[in-house]
């Protein structure tokens, strides 16, 4: 097979693609990238592209790199575009779509959204997450080596089970690894699938307790501190706690729940970064004493910060604060001895 190297055009035709759409691609050209155009192929031969889709979606479009030296040839009318469900590499399985006669354009990106000429019918093929299937490009024209347009590779290495190639051995046409021909790099040829989109809120809600509720100056204190997520999405969370000055000795120990992910243990005040997917609980268990100077009502707040990119709905429930009494009952029995 000859090649011819080619800058990638920056043109992508009918692209309509949504916030959730993602294209997937074995290659790795961008803009300005160079693509190797790859000659050689005859009457009912193929190109394919084993792609794994990123989620439970839908595939709504392909797309192929058709470029020739200059660019400017007149728009050409090829074979198929077929979409395969896995089979055995390199010989894709069952059918799932096919758009035929698909028109290309020389020196672009070109994009299919629907399988009939007059965009009626719409390209949509379920897809599991990772998912592999194949989208595979038949020639009805021979290209001509240097002259028209063919189909693109990049140009810097070829992934193993993810290239293939029909080529025509006398009268059979057989599938085969694209490297064992000589093939160097990717097929330009892709799927845009669509996915549901990605919950980007979380309620984070932090509480607080004490044990016991009053506090005695020179006794110990445990606090325990909740921070829980009700979703829908995942969050980075950074938890602050800065204890009462009066609050000395300070210890603690944290325990995740239905996917939170805290440290195990620290001194002093809490000022860390927690993950919590949705419903998901981290709890704090603190430990530690009263000075025995320590008098009045005693506050101490817990705060948590949902990280971006993800919001939290309701911030009034983002902090706890709870303010302790001195225990009157064990303050005037020591001090009169009963």
């Amino acid at each position: 097979m000859k090649r011819c190297a080619f800058a990638l055009a920056t043109a992508l035709i009918s692209m309509t693609a949504g916030a959730v759409e993602q294209t997937v691609q074995n290659d790795s050209l961008g803009n300005g990238g160079t693509g190797i155009i790859v000659y050689g192929f005859v009457t009912g031969e193929a190109a394919a592209s084993w792609l794994t889709s990123p989620c439970a979606g839908t595939l709504r479009a392909v797309q192929v790199f058709w470029l020739s030296p200059t660019s400017t040839n007149p728009q050409a009318i090829e074979d198929s575009i077929t979409i395969h469900r896995a089979g055995t590499f390199p010989n894709p399985g069952a059918v799932a779509a096919e758009i035929a006669g698909p028109v290309l354009t020389d020196g672009v990106i070109n994009e299919w959204r629907y399988l009939d000429e007059n965009n009626t019918i719409p390209l949509a093929v379920s897809l599991a997450a990772s998912e592999q299937f194949v989208v595979a490009f038949t020639f009805f024209d021979a290209p001509v080596a240097n002259t028209t347009p063919s189909v693109v590779r990049d140009s810097n290495g070829i992934q193993a089970g993810r290239n293939a190639l029909l080529a025509k051995i006398g009268a059979n046409f057989v599938w085969f690894d694209s490297a064992t021909l000589g093939l160097t790099g990717d097929w330009v040829i892709r799927g845009v699938v669509d996915c549901p989109a990605v919950p980007q809120s979380a309620d984070v809600v932090v509480g607080m307790s004490a044990n016991p509720t009053a506090y005695q100056p020179g006794a110990p204190l445990a606090y325990t501190v909740t921070v829980s997520n009700s979703g829908p999405a995942t969050a980075a969370v950074t938890v602050v706690d800065l204890f009462p000055a009066s609050y000395t000795g300070v210890n603690w120990t944290c325990v995740g729940n239905s996917g939170a992910t805290c440290p195990a243990s620290g001194n002093g005040n809490i000022t860390h970064a927690i993950t919590l997917a949705s419903g998901g609980l981290a709890t704090y268990t603190v430990n530690g004493t009263f000075a025995l100077n320590a008098s009045g009502a005693i506050g101490n707040s817990a705060t948590a910060v949902v990280g971006s990119p993800i919001t939290d709905p309701d911030t009034n429930n983002n902090t706890a604060t709870l303010t302790l009494q001195p225990n009157t009952d064990l303050i005037f029995r020591d001090a009169f001895g009963g």
